[in-house]
Order: C-alpha cells, then sequence, then structure tokens
C-alpha cells in the first residue's frame, strides 16, 4: 500500500454512472485505507469525483483514519437505495454500538466527510425503522462533517452520536425522517445522540440548516437515563424551518444556542422537554440573540427541565400560539424549574398570551422584555361556504369576509374531517400550514372542492402578555415593559395571575405595564 494519503475513487472501482453499484468498491477501499491507518497510523483521504454514486442494498461500515471528500454538494451525489434488499435500511455509512460494538475504547478517530450530497429518497421501507439514516456513526472522535447535503431519508438525516471534538459544519438538511409519523424516535434531520464520553463532550454545531424534517430540525438527545447530561455542546448560527420542533434540547447541560433563527417550525421553534428516549430534559442552559418567529404552535417551550435556564437577547414573534410556554408533558420531571430567566426579549405579535406559564417555577426571574401587541387571535367565531370560497394548497379564501387582519392567527379552521391551522390572515384570505413538515399542502386528504363549508372557532377571552397559571415559589417581575399600540388592541391585559397561583411570591418591581 502506498503511503500518499489522497486516493481517487474512481481509480478503485466507483463509476459514479448513477447505474452500477459502487457500494462494494468503496467498502472495500475503506477497509484497505482503514487497515493501513492501523498500520501506520496515517490517515487518508478519498476523494470521490462529480458523478451519481448509487450506494444499493448494504451499508459501509466506516474505518478510523479514512476521510471520504468529494467535488462539492452538488457535485458529488452519492444515491442510496434497497431493490436487492427490500425493508433493509442502507446508510451511506454506519458504524454503532449495536451493530459493530462501538465505543469509548473501540471509536472512529482522525475522519473528514466533506463536499458531497446524500440523497435517500430511494430508499424503500414498508415502516419506519431508525437505522434508516444518511449517516449513522456512533463514538466519533476528532470529526469534521462540512459542506454535505442530505435529504429524503426515511429516517434521521445526519444521525451520528457521541461526537467528541467535533465540528459540524454547514451541513443542509431536507425532508428527512419522511416516514417519521411524528411519535417515532429520530426523523431529524440532525439529530445527535449524547453521554457516550462522559460528563463532557466537545462538540460545535455551527452554520448548518434543517428544513422540512419530521421530527426536529437540530436535537440533542441524552441516550441513557443513568448517563450525566454532558457539557461542551455549542449550536451557532444555524436555521431551522418547517419542521416539527425547530432546535431541541432534550438532554444536555449547558448547553449554548445563539445566533439561530427558528421559524415556521410545527410544534415549538426552540424546545427543552423529556421527550427523548432517555426522558431528561436539559438543564444549565441559554439561548442569546436568536429570532423565534412564526412557528405554528409557540415560539419556545420549557418543560420537565429543573432548571437553570436563560432565554436572552432574542425575538420571539408571530408565533401561532405562546411566545414563550413553561409546560410539563407528563414525563421525566414534574417538579418546579429553580433559575430559569427570560431578560431582555422581544416578545410581541403572538397569537394568545406572550409568556404563559403552566408549570411549577421557582427563584426565577422575567426581567427587561419588551412584551407588546400579543393576542392576536382576536377575531370571533365565523364560517362560510358556496360562491365565493375556494381553496388552494396552502390557502382559503372567502371573498364575503371581512376578517379582523392576523386575527386568527393559530386557529384550526376544520372541514369536516379535515383540519388546518392558520398562519396569517388578511381580510379575505388564511394562509395556512403545511399538514406535516416538508408538505407542500395543508390537506391530508386532498385540496377541498371549492365551496366546501368551514369553521373558524372563538378567539379565548384573556390573552395576556404575561399569563400565571401554575404554582409559582419565587418570581422577579422586574422592568418589563408590557404595551398594546394597535389601533384595536388585542392583548387585553398586561399581566394575568389564576387562584393557582400565589399572589404573595410574584415579585412586581418596576414593570411599566400600559394595559389596564
Amino acid at each position: 500500500m502506498s503511503a500518499k494519503s489522497m486516493y481517487d475513487a474512481s481509480a478503485h472501482g466507483l463509476t459514479g454512472d448513477g447505474v452500477t453499484n459502487d457500494q462494494p468498491a468503496l467498502a472495500a477501499l475503506v477497509d484497505r485505507l482503514g487497515a493501513a491507518y492501523v498500520r501506520d497510523g496515517r490517515p487518508r483521504v478519498i476523494f470521490v469525483p462529480p458523478g451519481d454514486y448509487s450506494i444499493r442494498d448494504a451499508a459501509t461500515v466506516w474505518r478510523s483514519g479514512v476521510s471520504l471528500v468529494g467535488a462539492g454538494m452538488w457535485a458529488t451525489r452519492f444515491l442510496l437505495a434497497n431493490p436487492g434488499a427490500p425493508g433493509t435500511p442502507t446508510p451511506l455509512m454506519w458504524f454503532t454500538a449495536a451493530q459493530h460494538g462501538a465505543g469509548p475504547d473501540n471509536h472512529l478517530a482522525d475522519c473528514s466527510f466533506s463536499s458531497f450530497e446524500v440523497d435517500g429518497s430511494g430508499m424503500q421501507l414498508d415502516e419506519y425503522d431508525v437505522l434508516a439514516k444518511g449517516l449513522g456513526l456512533q463514538y466519533v472522535l476528532r470529526g469534521r462533517f462540512r459542506d454535505i447535503y442530505v435529504h429524503d431519508t426515511p429516517a434521521t438525516g445526519f444521525g451520528c452520536d457521541f461526537l467528541q471534538d467535533t465540528v459540524v459544519d454547514a451541513v443542509l438538511a431536507e425532508r428527512c425522517g419522511r416516514l417519521d409519523t411524528g411519535d417515532q424516535p429520530g426523523g431529524a434531520g440532525i439529530g445527535i445522540g449524547i453521554g457516550g464520553w462522559g460528563a463532557t463532550e466537545r462538540l460545535t454545531v455551527t452554520a448548518c440548516t434543517a428544513r422540512g424534517n419530521g421530527t426536529n430540525g437540530i436535537f440533542l438527545e441524552l441516550q441513557r437515563e443513568e448517563w450525566p447530561p454532558p457539557r461542551g455542546i455549542r449550536i451557532t448560527a444555524c436555521h431551522a424551518e418547517d419542521n416539527r420542533f425547530g432546535i431541541s434540547d432534550w438532554g444536555a447541560d449547558g448547553l449554548v444556542v445563539t445566533g439561530c433563527t427558528m421559524i415556521g417550525n410545527h410544534e415549538a421553534g426552540f424546545d427543552i422537554s423529556a421527550q427523548g428516549t432517555s426522558a431528561v430534559a436539559g438543564r444549565g442552559g441559554m439561548v442569546v440573540n436568536c429570532v423565534i418567529d412564526g412557528n405554528v404552535r409557540d415560539g419556545v417551550g420549557i418543560g420537565n427541565t429543573p432548571g437553570p435556564y436563560t432565554i436572552s437577547g432574542s425575538r420571539i414573534s408571530e408565533n401561532g400560539r405562546y411566545g414563550y410556554w413553561q409546560h410539563g408533558l407528563g414525563d421525566g420531571y414534574n417538579g418546579p424549574a429553580v433559575d430559569l430567566v427570560l431578560d431582555g426579549n422581544s416578545i410581541r405579535d403572538n397569537g394568545l398570551d406572550g409568556i404563559r406559564v403552566d408549570a411549577g417555577l421557582d427563584h426565577s426571574a422575567f426581567t427587561r422584555n419588551r412584551i407588546r401587541n400579543n393576542g392576536r387571535r382576536a377575531a370571533p367565531a365565523t364560517g362560510g361556504s358556496g360562491a365565493g370560497v375556494s381553496y388552494g394548497d396552502l390557502t382559503l379564501t372567502d371573498d364575503t369576509a371581512d376578517w379582523r387582519t392576523d386575527g386568527h392567527r393559530g386557529k384550526h379552521v376544520t372541514l369536516g374531517e379535515e383540519d388546518a391551522v392558520v398562519l396569517f390572515n388578511t381580510a379575505t384570505t388564511l394562509l395556512l400550514a403545511p399538514h406535516r413538515p416538508g408538505a407542500g399542502t395543508a390537506w391530508r386528504y386532498g385540496r377541498p372542492a371549492d365551496g366546501t363549508q368551514y369553521t373558524l372557532p372563538a378567539s379565548p377571552r384573556v390573552r395576556a402578555g404575561i399569563t400565571l397559571d401554575a404554582p409559582v415559589g419565587v418570581l422577579d417581575l422586574d422592568g418589563n415593559r408590557i404595551w398594546d399600540d394597535q389601533e384595536e388592541p388585542s392583548q387585553t391585559h398586561a399581566t394575568w395571575t389564576t387562584e393557582r397561583v400565589s399572589a404573595a411570591t410574584v415579585r412586581k418591581l418596576e414593570n411599566e405595564d400600559l394595559i389596564d
């Protein structure tokens, strides 16, 4: 074996003609170069020229010291398919604990992957399988993943776990998790299992985009309940759009999310909860200087965490329900979140309450937030049918209507068995959310016939800047400015406190409440 470090795949049996199955040649080359790395400790690079490389019926077991570099994410394309092995997941590469004995003492080291596309649309399965990923590696040390486009996989697109001293940079993940019903594990654009290296995992995810994926755009998930949630993870300058959840922290300690955009996601832009495999939510992290806008339900949803957590300097706007929702979803930790802080955020134009607390808090603070023009879901119940009512893939138009602009934000419009969620409305047209991430239509059963009768429900009576409807220990409300400057206000109260809250523990200091 030559000691040179760069190997042209076309000289080692890969054709890139889109017809020949290139998987056996790729696997043989990876084995040869991996064995050479074991002998001399010198990493090797496989360069894959432009072309369409068919990867069929099997995945390549990856080896330490072997990197895969293409000619660009639009030039070098790996096409995954399984016609000769129906129902069998065929990721481009894998190395896992369950199948290959991966672990801290049997890891992949010194591997880089860059500048190629992974197309999972040809992988056909009768049912969801968590292994039907684009990339499925575990226990990677000193890894680099850059400029990779992964799309249309049945399960998670980039599904790599336990990444130590690793950078994930400029990965574009679209329409992954296409077989995920919303209740399956995985199904994300970028899904990273954590905890396998102990209390610290030094990982940076930066400049990535995740759009139209079945569950999360980008998420971190503690894999075992008994493992300590790891520190050392950062998500920076990423974009998450039209996923079920945008960015989720399901088990990290001290996660830093900064400079990200989370828009148009179906459940929440940013989510902390115990919905992951281990039923452990994130804690001790922070979301700083982000735009969390236009999500179908909530902007930020936090629950099942003991705290602390800080959301600061972010715009949380135009979400269909709450800007910020403190919740409990029934699993994992169900005590109060301690030392939870919302500071210096712009919370405006959300469908219902700007901040809604439906789960316990203690020793927490909502400070210096600007809370304006929330409660946009202010239009009364209505409906219609017949002449003037027409339907598009993502619209409902009633030429006879005169709705309050944006007054139906977040409502469900119903038509028999169909229902769709309103993103925004003009006087006569409803703009609707896709019925699931990645879909091009709001309708599960096909576009309704023009004239079909529809109904829209009434709006809730209370739509406050801040609503407290859960047991609260000490909560400081200080320096917030809460107001509504619309010609016809939609935010009914500055703060609204129910009988579930002990008013003696809520310390309203120097707030500027401009709503009676």
